[in-house]
This record gives structure tokens, C-alpha cells and sequence, in this order.
């Protein structure tokens, strides 16, 4: 006759290789805004899509945020001088 585990034993076993696996996929989660994001910045770089299309996407706050950061890269890059 086979030896069965006890059943209660069996569960917290199974229980315990379920919050592993979920362990590891909770670290690498990303919110839905954030892969909503990353997804659109993908689209924005292949489609070439204008300053108005991110704005429009973003709420309000981070198409805000989002306009100073291409300000403050600007002001960041030494003009050229003309060739004359």
C-alpha cells in the first residue's frame, strides 16, 4: 500500500509553491499606466507622432511634465553657430 501524504500537508505544500511562483511575478508587474505608457512612447517613436498627439494622450499633469522635459532638453544642448 502507497504511502499518501496528509492531506492538509498536501495543501500547505501547494500553497506555498503558489505564493513562489506569485512572488516573482509581483516584481516584475507593471501597472496598466505604466505599460500604457511604455506602449505609446513605442508608438510615438515608430509613427513619428507630433508633440500635440503625446500631449493629447497623457492626462493632463503628465503632458504638462512632459512638455518641460522637451524644454529643458532644449535649454540642455549648445546652439550651433551659424556657418556663414
Amino acid at each position: 500500500m502507497a504511502f499518501q501524504k496528509d492531506p492538509f500537508r498536501q495543501f500547505q505544500e501547494e500553497l506555498a509553491a503558489l505564493e513562489r511562483s506569485q512572488r516573482g511575478k509581483e516584481a516584475s508587474a507593471e501597472t496598466p499606466a505604466e505599460r500604457a505608457r511604455k506602449e505609446f512612447l513605442a508608438l510615438r517613436d515608430r509613427y513619428r507622432l507630433t508633440v500635440a498627439d503625446v500631449v493629447a494622450f497623457f492626462p493632463e499633469e503628465e503632458g504638462i511634465a512632459y512638455l518641460q522635459g522637451l524644454i529643458a532638453a532644449a535649454e540642455a544642448k549648445p546652439r550651433r553657430a551659424k556657418k556663414g
